[in-house]
């Protein structure tokens, strides 16, 4: 009965040696993924790594390789335990310095020792038995026992460890608000967890010979420990450095917890333990465990996505930010792309022409700048350039409709049908035209019988319905566009406001995050987008640029037009010498930001005009946005002071 305990005793503590492992390399790849730039992030991964390292060595001297293999393993593992202590003491640096106390040159000197005194240790301990002697007994289990350096190490354990907790409580006490002293506290507590898991308690104890029922107990409920507080290690750490709302964070960590450390160690359990439960119910355990573990991983992965609403309300989302974000999904649910709004015309049109028997088939949507086709289907197809010479005419045919039935009226080759809002009506509340139906003449008039008739009008509704739904979310993008870029409150700017002011000389210089360049830039298309009139120019950022505020005397003290201004004197900046031509490559710049944003031509027809291709011509025009916000800040710079007047 003892032999039966310690066999499943040993295959937990297999499993949950495998678990730490998962769970301590999926945290790193997290933090290396998400926030590398943040110095806490990457301090913090080397502690994750020296975990993982040594872990990773555990389980392969589990795999029971050759007694050669088993020493080198128990050698390489001490250059995860030797580096433990100096990454400790360099992560609880990196927080102080979160806090607004940045090093003077102590801490970071003292940081530089300590990992060369770590590097020395890990010499030691590889290539001599000074610092561990490692053992293997009859039943190749392995273990260190202490050498004449032994001592040594365990002072440099202890005050690299104590001194670490004593800056992270430095730390937490400069916190000032309670949500970040809390999660300090968390930190501070979870930092434990390292050390107590890598520390090798063997040395001391003497563990090793015979595998024990109360040593597999125990080592079994420590390697829990481990693995409950390393998840709740990487609570604290994910509001380091990231620029994302605390609601985002969290949903961010739950979901990755779930679908990935929590996946990796079922289909683990799933795989040591599937051989000798099927082998009890009479199944071949080889065979069955493929299958037994992408059932289970399909069944977690289904029930993460029944489950996870539920548990992120009730983890996360409460009360009011419920409704809220309730409002968000469902918004996000209704909206379509115009690339889906397009489609779904093409498939209304394609209907028409099926059941009218006919060719061709075309829809018009009424824009500020004319006619523009969104759709056509069939081989005869409106030109660009015809839409524009007729776009009076198109206007006065699309007269308003009765009694919901579509008016058919002959316009060169095609039979015609003008479509009205349903949301938008004139000053005598008549529907105001917003495009135009056409099929493929038949006949010299309108010959349809009653049946293709109550088909059209049908059909007909359906497509004014989603032209409609094109205009509308061609205006809410337009306004998103023009305000999202404004909206610069982040994770990382309520950081500022949490800690205590540091010191106020030696500072180190701030980082350059590409985040700040990238919201400029949006800020920048924001405003072209906008050049004419909209929030993405009223409201831009780009309004407390120093050079936007010197032209407001010569643009009658508005701050729009001085932008305005601003951003044409950029534009003609990028303008070669010589005269204009649009398909050289050396205007191709200047055309396209004259073609879209000064005279707002289509992306159409535009790409006609520069002999580009759509996607080329989407290329380009970011490239030419990016070049325009460069030459704002060269421009801010050379009527600025030598720092720049405005944080993007």
């Amino acid at each position: 009965m003892q032999a039966l305990i310690s066999i499943i005793l040993d295959s937990i503590n297999e499993v949950l040696t495998t678990a730490v492992v998962i769970v301590a390399f999926s945290m790193l790849l997290y933090n290396l993924t998400r926030n590398l730039r943040n110095r806490v992030a990457r301090n913090s991964a080397a502690v994750l790594a020296c975990v993982t390292g040594v872990y990773i060595c555990d389980v392969l001297v589990v795999l029971e390789p050759s007694v050669g293999t088993i020493t080198n393993l128990l050698r390489i593992q001490w250059i995860g335990i030797a580096f433990l202590p100096s990454a400790m003491f360099h992560l609880s640096d990196a927080l102080l310095e979160t806090t607004g106390l940045p090093s003077r040159g102590r801490r970071r000197r003292v940081t530089r020792i300590m990992y060369l005194i770590s590097a020395g240790f890990t010499l030691l301990a590889a290539f001599t038995d000074t610092l561990i002697i490692p053992t293997i007994d009859g039943t190749r289990f392995g273990n260190v026992r202490a050498g004449i350096a032994w001592p040594v190490y365990l002072a440099f354990f202890i005050v690299g460890i104590v001194s670490a907790f004593i800056n992270v409580n430095r730390a937490r006490q400069r916190c000032l608000t309670r949500d970040t002293r809390r999660r300090m506290g968390y930190l501070q507590i979870a930092m434990l967890t390292a050390p107590g898991g890598t520390f090798p308690f063997a040395v001391l104890l003497g563990f090793g010979g015979v595998n024990s029922v109360g040593t597999l107990l125990l080592v079994n409920a420590s390697n829990l420990v481990i693995i409950l507080m390393l998840l709740f290690l990487s609570y604290p750490l994910s509001f380091f450095g990231s620029r994302q709302p605390d609601r985002l964070v969290k949903t961010d960590l739950l979901r990755f917890m779930l679908r990935g450390p929590s996946t990796a160690v079922l289909a683990l359990i799933v795989i040591i333990f599937t051989r000798p439960a099927a082998e009890i119910i009479g199944l071949p355990g080889q065979t069955f465990m493929p299958f037994a573990v992408v059932a289970v991983v399909l069944i977690w992965q289904w029930g993460i996505a029944l489950g996870l609403p539920s548990l992120e309300k009730r983890l996360i989302y409460s009360g009011e930010d419920d409704s809220q974000l309730a409002r968000l999904q469902d918004l996000s649910e209704r909206l379509l792309t115009r690339n889906d709004l397009q489609q779904l015309l093409e498939v209304i049109l394609r209907a028409m022409c099926d059941y009218l028997q006919v060719k061709s088939a075309f829809a018009i949507a009424f824009q500020e700048e004319g006619p523009e086709l969104v759709a056509a289907i069939g081989p005869s197809q409106p030109d660009a350039t015809w839409l524009r010479t007729e776009a009076e005419n198109l206007r006065q045919a699309s007269t308003t409709s009765t009694d919901q039935r579509p008016i058919l009226r002959e316009w060169h080759s095609y039979w015609i049908s003008p479509q009205t809002s349903q949301r938008l009506v004139s000053e005598h509340g008549e529907p105001l035209p917003i495009g135009i139906i056409g099929i493929q003449a038949r006949s010299a008039s309108p010959d349809l019988n009653e049946d293709e008739m109550k088909a059209f009008i049908d059909l007909s509704h359906r497509a004014a319905e989603t032209l409609d739904d094109m205009q509308l979310q061609d205006e809410l993008y337009a306004s998103l566009e023009g305000l999202l870029p404004q909206i610069s409150i982040t994770r990382a700017r309520a950081a500022e406001v949490e800690y205590k002011p540091g010191r106020t000389r030696r500072l180190p210089p701030p980082e350059v995050d590409s985040s700040d360049r990238e919201q400029f830039i949006e800020q920048v298309r924001a405003a072209l987008r906008h050049y004419w009139g909209g929030p993405g120019l009223s409201g831009s950022k780009l309004l407390e640029l120093q050079l936007v505020r010197q032209a407001l005397p010569d643009n009658d003290e508005n701050p729009s037009k001085a932008l305005r201004a601003v951003l044409h004197k950029a534009i003609e900046r990028q303008k070669p010498n010589g005269d204009r031509k649009l398909t050289a490559p050396e205007w191709t710049i200047y055309n396209i930001l004259v073609e879209r944003f000064i005279e707002r031509h289509k992306v159409r027809d535009v790409a006609i005009r520069l002999a580009l291709s759509e996607p080329d011509l989407y290329r380009k025009q970011r490239v030419a946005i990016e070049v325009i916000a460069d030459t704002l800040l060269e421009m801010e710079r050379d009527v600025s002071s030598p720092r720049l007047m405005i944080q993007p």
